[in-house]
């Protein structure tokens, strides 16, 4: 038998696995490393987190990625060598993790890495009819699975979109292995550079769940602190956007965007939403006269907003929910107090679920790779929409 085959039999069959799970958002903050203890496959998944780290992306990493993210016009020479230099650096602070917590190589079964996303382009962004739902990311698996020595499984979007889905988000499939027997209606809100949630109904039934980017979550809020705010990358606890005033014109304006108009589910992301677009609607409205703090409270009055039209629309029907919140734009403490004002007791942090919520998109590919491993497939036998019933991953082997 090919060694890869039997070695990837022999991790099928075992009892747990554990597994790597990687995620580089388009906040450009870091790569999230969570090692997790995975039992199971399907329903009878259960997860744990043995551990976890931020590392942070430094300045030359971020100016690299920055060449050709979310732009139409790049150096196709820098994407060629970005896809193997970020997959080495990636694979370097793997080694270097895994050294700190005095864990080898050979203890680990599976990485599973989201690479970097450069460019999201659903139809409903291209509107080229001959042209399908699309999206690369990129840090190729082949080089962290040579630089690391471990299996490694990646590229996940690609089989969504393939059978008919846009690529994103994908959280549906791991929120549903985590949370789909607790038999009641819950909505997991991931707030990242873009917020995005998943509806579980409390049937418990795949092919009613519902996922969605909702717009903006972090975006761009960092992008206009990271620009008009001097040495700053993102605005601790919302404390900068508390010294500006909401100005309701601006406010008006983002939110006659047409993205909102389009129906759920839907997917976007810097492509449409940056900072480029606040400053075209501020000389267009002659509101340049703002101060940057000012625009920056408009700012996350607007994902805030976002996020509560959302939920109100897609559970209009449903009045007993829950909310686990989760990413980044759990800690703009601001933003928080928008959500917890209109939705009260509903609002819980996924810590209160024992989900670190700076893990969770990690902890989710983990829990994807495992699936392509040690899963059937059934569990996502009655998927619709945006959820086509796939398991999603390719794999490169380190020999």
């Amino acid at each position: 038998m090919n060694k890869l085959i039997n070695k990837l039999v022999s991790i099928s069959n075992k009892n747990s696995r554990k597994i790597i799970g990687l995620m580089s958002g388009t906040s450009l903050d870091g790569l999230d490393i969570a090692l997790c203890e995975v039992e199971g496959s399907g329903k009878q998944t259960k997860v744990s987190l043995n551990n976890f780290e931020t590392i942070p992306y430094d300045l030359a990493f971020k100016t690299e990625i920055r060449k050709v993210f979310s732009k139409r016009n790049v150096d196709l020479q820098d994407i060629c060598l970005l896809n193997t230099w970020i997959a080495n650096i990636h694979a370097e602070m793997i080694n270097e993790v895994l050294k700190k917590w005095e864990i080898s190589k050979n203890e680990i079964d599976l990485i599973a890495s989201h690479g970097q996303t450069i460019f999201h382009a659903p139809k409903s962004l291209h509107q080229i009819n001959k042209f399908a739902n699309s999206t690369l990311q990129i840090g190729d698996a082949d080089h962290i699975a040579i630089k690391t020595g471990i299996i490694t499984v990646s590229d996940f979007r690609q089989k969504n979109i393939a059978a008919g889905g846009e690529g994103a988000p994908l959280a549906a499939y791991g929120d549903f292995l985590l949370f789909g027997n607790n038999h009641k209606d819950q909505v997991l809100l991931n707030i990242g550079g873009i917020s995005n949630l998943t509806h579980i109904p409390a049937s418990g039934d795949f092919a009613d769940v519902l996922t969605t980017d909702i717009g903006p979550g972090n975006t761009l809020m960092d992008a206009w602190v990271n620009k008009y705010f001097d040495n700053i990358s993102f605005d601790h606890e919302g404390l900068l956007a508390r010294e500006g005033v909401v100005n309701f014109t601006l406010l008006e304006c983002l939110s006659a965007h047409q993205f909102f108009s389009i129906e759920f589910p839907k997917t976007t992301g810097q492509e449409v939403f940056n900072v480029g677009l606040v400053e075209s609607i501020l000389h267009e409205s002659k509101l340049n006269h703002l101060s940057s703090s000012d625009v920056l409270a408009t700012l996350n009055a607007f994902s805030a907003n976002t996020i509560i039209a959302a939920i109100e629309i897609i559970m209009k029907d449903i009045k007993y929910f829950d909310i686990y919140v989760s990413g980044g734009g759990l800690k703009n403490k601001l933003l928080m107090e928008y959500l917890i004002n209109h939705f009260d007791e509903k609002i819980i942090d996924s810590n209160h679920v024992g989900l670190n919520p700076d893990a969770k998109e990690a902890i989710l590919f983990a829990l994807l790779a495992n699936e392509t491993i040690a899963g059937n497939g059934e569990i996502f036998e009655k998927g619709s929409g945006n959820l086509p019933k796939v398991n999603m991953g390719k794999i490169s082997a380190p020999f």
